[in-house]
């Protein structure tokens, strides 16, 4: 027995229309136009994942989801086309509250917010025209558009140190002698280090994927579906970590002739192919057939009473229409043109009670930033001289635009030299009251270096990024000052010395009035 039938067979016949009625006629025109709409609408945020789905490796399985997605639909088309439409209010209302999450989105600078947004519109507008009987029938089909967006990149860091910390432990295990430091290992035939590329995400992202669509058309029982899908999640995690393995024993056991170079890639490559193949047999050996169930053959297919009139759907939607439209309407009249943009430049700053400069250049280390901020970077130390010296470094954005801001994605956030060991929020108790930071401790060689970071956006000082996107929202929205700061002080040290956080406290509570009053003299944009 098909799918279809299967499925024909759970719906109620009061669900189920004659062909050529004017009831899904009209339904569905509505239906399509409603998405059509929403798609040359946010025309710029869909582009931006297909722009995405170009540029990265990891997320080029896009390109291939929205016409699986379409064509899962279109395998539903008999039975879909067949149901009596029963528009909903709460379609309407999610639809509502997607496009207000797409505004702020847009205005806080979070591509990734936008774009789950506006995907999730497709489905809102099929359960506000269509109803609840046309998204249990293409449930798996919406969902699966999800995976479109690019999203996975918060989970690079988790991954590396996974892969890092397998591959030391599968190295001592059968005796190799390796020294880790954080994402890079040595060992006695040469030195290693657990990139980008290496942390399985593309593997991951490619058999969820993959493992989504297997267990749809497979399997049919719920424990098996969700068996498929927690192999489709845990195999490629630790198929990558033994890659990683492998490799490194070809390159230690050849001295470093093998796997250092393209072929690198291609056995990581090869291998993956090799566990994808085997994990999906295995699946097939579980595939299901639909449960038989009785269809009648034949039936008088009779009219449900709750069956929405053609005006009532034409109705939903032009409500779809008109909700979908508010939003980048909104977002445009929240637009203004703040002049020519303002050249990069120098700030200046007074020497905070009780510490000197010791010289306006930061040699060891200059946190990367976006677009041209005006900038400020000086090497400090305490008048009495007591202590080592402390570096501070201050990007200041007058006006914040996409990828010109405060929180803006770098491939490299501490720059090319330098390896985080270990990131957290600490709290501080500063003469103002406590406040967050956020901490970093660097490693490069024998090196270290503590890094305390905080933002300043709508004259609130903290170390939250969310409460940073929020705060700039609301400035756009509502035509306040949009400038922001980020604020960074650091001290190196010597891996064997304790950090020297006390010291980095100290400056930070005779900087930051110096900090807050000289931000507040700046001019910004209107």
């Amino acid at each position: 027995m098909s799918v279809q039938l299967d499925q024909a067979a759970r719906l109620p016949d009061a669900a189920v229309l004659p062909h050529g009625h004017p009831r899904r006629q009209a339904a569905l025109a509505a239906l399509l136009l409603s998405l059509a709409a929403i798609v040359l609408l946010y025309h710029a945020t869909f582009w931006s994942m297909v722009e995405l789905w170009a540029r990265s490796q990891t997320f080029a399985h896009g390109f291939l989801i929205v016409p699986i997605s379409c064509w899962l639909a279109w395998r539903q088309r008999a039975r879909l086309a067949a149901l009596a439409p029963r528009p909903s209010w709460q379609g309407l209302l999610l639809l509502g509250a997607l496009g207000l999450a797409w505004l702020l989105a847009d205005a806080a600078n979070v591509p990734v917010v936008e774009q789950y947004a506006a995907t999730a519109m497709l489905p809102a507008c099929v359960l506000a025209i269509l109803g609840w009987p046309a998204v249990r029938l293409l449930a798996f089909p919406l969902a699966y558009l999800f995976l479109a967006v690019p999203f996975g990149e918060v989970f690079l860091e988790p991954l590396i140190d996974f892969t890092a910390a397998f591959t030391v432990t599968a190295l001592q295990w059968t005796g190799v002698p390796v020294f880790r430091d954080g994402s890079n290992f040595s060992l006695p035939s040469g030195n290693w280090s657990v990139v980008e590329a290496c942390s399985g995400l593309r593997y991951l992202i490619a058999a969820l994927a993959l493992g989504a669509l297997f267990a749809h058309v497979n399997c049919h029982s719920t424990r098996r579906r969700v068996a498929v899908m927690a192999a489709a999640l845990l195999v490629p995690i630790l198929a990558n970590g033994v890659r990683a393995y492998l490799i490194v024993m070809l390159g230690h056991l050849s001295d470093m002739r093998l796997a250092v170079g393209v072929d690198h890639l291609i056995y990581g490559w090869l291998f993956f192919g090799l566990v994808v193949l085997l994990l999906f047999w295995l699946a097939a050996r579980w595939r299901e057939l639909p449960p038989p169930r009785a269809v009648p053959p034949t039936q008088a297919v009779r009219l449900s009473a709750g069956a929405a009139s053609p005006r009532a759907v034409v109705r939903a939607g032009v409500t779809c229409l008109l909700l979908a439209a508010v939003w980048p309407a909104l977002a445009l009249a929240s637009q203004r043109d703040d002049g020519p943009t303002l050249p990069a430049m120098a700030l200046a700053l007074p020497d905070p009670p009780a510490w000197h400069r010791l010289h306006d250049a930061v040699a060891m280390w200059q946190a990367p930033y976006a677009g041209a901020p005006a900038r400020f970077a000086a090497t400090y130390a305490r008048q009495d001289g007591d202590g080592a010296p402390v570096g501070l470094q201050l990007h200041w954005y007058a006006r914040q635009a996409r990828d010109a801001e405060l929180l803006t994605h770098q491939a490299l956030p501490y720059g090319p030299r330098w390896t985080p060991l270990a990131q957290r929020v600490r709290h501080v108790n500063l003469a103002g009251g406590e406040l967050a930071v956020r901490e970093s401790v660097l490693a490069h060689g024998g090196e270290r270096l503590l890094v305390w970071r905080v933002y300043r956006q709508g004259g609130i000082v903290t170390a939250r990024p969310v409460l940073v996107k929020l705060l700039l929202a609301q400035a756009k929205l509502l035509g306040r000052r949009q400038d922001g700061a980020d604020i960074i002080v650091f001290a190196a040290y010597d891996e064997l010395a304790p950090p020297p956080r006390a010291r980095l406290q100290a400056f930070l509570q005779a900087a930051l009035p110096v900090i807050e009053q000289r931000l507040q003299e700046l001019p910004h944009g209107p």
